[in-house]
């Protein structure tokens, strides 16, 4: 069984439609969705079957109907922390899948059947969620509880998931209570020296691994004995390690079983055979452990790590598998990575010349840094192998760039039939790829399409004609100065934002307007300037920051001129992509509130008279002409509210797709944010996202609730203008802002 919080892709909300709950039970191979208010409030469960039963049932097949039409509303469901016991009864019942609610009814969790995983503490171990990493100092603490506290510090810093510690009873452990006996064996007296120097008291240890809570990292133990697993139990140890010495001690294994606790198997110096019958001991258990591959050489040689092993480990045993390692370096554990090990395990040394074997094989801080770094980036690089390969955002404003199109060769009227004769391939790759060539051919054309102009889908399927649209707010699409009067003609657009680009900066706007234009503007604020410079008014190097503010200055200035030409608008917004990107990875917490203060003195320094500065909220991985970056500044619905509050003049533009993708990421629910953000909206970008970095799709094709937003934004925003911001929309006339007002006019 899998307990798991990561329900994203098993939930919908009441007011999805049909064709949307179909993609998700497609994707999530579950053959069920749970339905959840906009609250997250369990209302039911649509299965195949449901599906089928309301097939049959309708008289007329819309696709578009409610999720909350077709749900079953008597969905089985415990409560969250609910005994074992009790949800395998409901398993025995034949449900695979069970919603695991808090006491007013939230979805929480979801329990699967047939899947394997489980938590230590609040940390999911199973094949679907990031690896385990355990930092092992074991005894290379060297007997100093200072040095031991340093070695969390160290873990801590690399980011791992728990610190390990060992505990051993001499006296119980040891034949003659652990004195060294001049005549054992070398070997034996080497390690009985080594503990006899080098251990830490039990309240010394647990010193230790209330430092590391304290730290916020987890602290496991490899319990030697039984009596240490007594101490370690009457402590509060979330779960424990198996050493590999004890892998074959059935007493010892089955007072951990006992305990209810997971734990972890280290399977060095077992053979197969010795394998597989400690797995059947634990068969019939129900415990949760993890088996780790593992050669018990220090340092193993590569030739004997036999990595491949995983795999097999996998097969023969049927339990979750991670990887424990004695050889030198980084690079075997990072591979275990991909062969599907779930945990991690490396020992951590501060020093590998210190006494004892452990530090030989141990990593120094800066390595474990790196493997840990490298496993995640690893992790994130392996993807699914189960849904089918898609474009990546990536690769759509790549494919835009480099791919190649079908142009038409001459001038093309409407009502010709198009001929092989009046299609040539050439690049870029902004209109219909060369694949649909022989769909395209034999199309009548019903617009006019110029020579060079690209051929789109909408030759082939029919155009989407723009018309005069109704909203209860002021509605707008983004334009260019050069299709400005293009994208207006035979539609009602409220006003338009104009996207400059740095070359539009130079444009002189008597080219394009003399009088009075009988319409609203905004202005979108370039994020790339001339010479590859990025927007950024918390830039630390002064010169950038210096030519950011002059580069923002310029925007405002062309705002007031146009605004000569645009009089009905007063203090136009101005849209701006703030700052705080970052190529490395995110900004440092304790440093963001010195980043906001840094933008909020930028802005000062400027001359904002008569314009109004909308900073729009911000993914976390936005895309730049130089690739994808990070970025954690009005990201944070909380962060957002207080810039506000201490800003006041300052307002902002909340991007749906931005927000989305942050909500994605971090786990938080989209409604509350703008609910929170509500008071400080003054343009609104309403667009689509998908996943954490699937920015401005076709809005309906991703992960936005828009009957609930609308709603709310009805509620909080009324009046605030808005725009459709699709990628790519305005191609072929605008035909992707036509399309989203279509959907948002069924909606509103």
């Amino acid at each position: 069984m899998l307990v798991t919080k990561n329900i994203q892709q098993y939930i919908c909300f009441s007011e999805s439609n049909l064709i949307d709950v179909l993609k998700k039970i497609n994707e999530n191979k579950a053959r069920v969705i749970f339905v959840v208010s906009e609250h997250g409030k369990l209302q039911g469960s649509i299965s195949d079957g449901d599906v089928r039963r309301w097939l049959t049932a309708t008289k007329e097949l819309d696709l578009n109907v409610l999720a909350k039409t077709i749900m079953n509303p008597n969905v089985k469901k415990l409560s969250v922390g609910a005994n074992q016991a009790v949800v395998d009864k409901v398993f025995l019942e034949g449900i695979d899948c069970i919603p695991l609610v808090d006491e007013s009814d939230h979805l929480i969790q979801l329990a699967f059947q047939k899947k394997s995983g489980f938590f230590v503490k609040n940390r999911e171990i199973s094949e679907s969620s990031p690896s385990f990493i355990i930092a092992e100092i074991g005894n290379n603490h060297q007997g100093d509880i200072n040095l031991a506290k340093k070695l969390v510090d160290h873990a801590v810093a690399a980011d791992v998931d728990c610190v390990k510690f060992q505990m051993r009873n001499m006296k119980n452990l040891y034949k003659d209570s652990g004195k060294n006996d001049v005549a054992a064996d070398l070997g034996a007296q080497y390690t009985l020296d080594l503990l006899s120097k080098f251990q830490l008291s039990n309240d010394e240890l647990i010193e230790v691994f209330n430092y590391a809570k304290s730290k916020g990292v987890l602290p496991l133990c490899t319990p030697w004995d039984i009596e240490s697993l007594k101490t370690l139990e009457n402590y509060g140890m979330e779960a424990y390690k198996v050493a590999s010495a004890d892998f074959t001690n059935f007493e010892l294994l089955e007072a951990i079983v006992n305990t209810g606790k997971p734990f972890f198997c280290s399977t060095g110096m077992s053979s197969e055979s010795e394998i597989k019958e400690t797995v059947e001991f634990l068969g019939g258990s129900g415990a949760n452990y993890v088996l780790l591959h593992c050669n018990s050489t220090y340092p193993t040689p590569f030739k004997d790590v036999n990595l491949k092993y995983i795999t097999r480990l996998k097969e023969i045993t049927g339990a979750l598998v991670g990887y424990s390692g004695h050889e030198r370096g980084i690079c075997v554990p990072i591979a275990a990575i991909a062969l599907g090990a779930t945990v991690i395990e490396k020992h951590l040394t501060t020093d590998t010349k210190l006494e004892g074997t452990d530090h030989k094989v141990s990593l120094l801080p800066n390595e474990l840094n790196e493997m840990v770094k490298q496993i995640r980036q690893v992790e994130e690089g392996l993807g699914s192998s189960e849904k089918p390969r898609e474009i990546t955002q990536g690769e759509l404003m790549n494919r835009e760039n480099l791919a190649k199109s079908l142009v038409a060769v001459r001038d093309v009227m409407p009502g010709e039939i198009i001929t092989r004769d009046m299609v040539e391939i050439k690049s870029p790759g902004q209109g219909l790829q060369p694949n649909r060539l022989n769909d395209l051919i034999g199309k009548k054309v019903d617009r006019e399409i110029v020579s060079g102009g690209f051929y789109y889908m909408s030759d082939i399927l029919g155009q989407i004609k723009k018309r005069n649209y109704h909203f209860n707010r002021p509605f707008g699409v983004p334009v260019r100065y050069h299709d400005y009067r293009q994208i207006l003609d035979g539609t009602n657009l409220d006003f338009v934002e104009f996207h400059l680009s740095y070359n539009d900066m130079k444009i002189d706007l008597k080219d394009y307007f003399s009088g009075d234009e009988n319409i609203g503007f905004a202005v979108h604020s370039p994020e790339l300037f001339a010479n590859d410079h990025i927007l950024d008014l918390c830039a630390d190097e002064p010169q950038y920051l210096a030519q950011s503010k002059v580069m923002l200055q310029e925007v405002v200035n062309i705002t007031r001129e146009l605004n000569q030409y645009f009089p009905k608008t007063k203090d136009p917004v101005i849209v701006v992509n703030a700052g705080g990107w970052n190529n490395n990875g995110f900004i440092d917490e304790k440093f963001k509130d010195g980043k906001y203060q840094a933008i909020s003195n930028a802005l000062s320094d400027l001359d904002l008279e008569d314009v109004t500065i909308a900073i729009q909220t911000m993914p976390p991985f936005p895309w730049h002409f130089g690739g994808q970056s990070y970025h954690n500044l009005f990201v944070c619905a909380d962060e957002i509210v207080t810039f506000c509050k201490n800003n006041p003049k300052i307002k902002i533009c909340l991007d749906i797709s931005h927000s989305m993708m942050s909500c994605n990421y971090y786990g938080w629910d989209l409604l509350e944010f703008v609910q929170k953000v509500a008071p400080y909206n003054v343009h609104l970008h309403i667009v689509d996202a998908k996943g954490v970095d699937g920015e401005g799709i076709e809005i309906g094709k991703g992960d936005v609730d828009f009957p609930s937003l609308m709603r709310l934004l009805d509620k909080e925003n009324i009046n605030v203008q808005f725009i459709p911001e699709v990628w790519q929309g305005h191609k072929n006339g605008g035909e992707g802002f036509w399309a989203a007002l279509e959907y948002l006019e069924k909606i509103k």
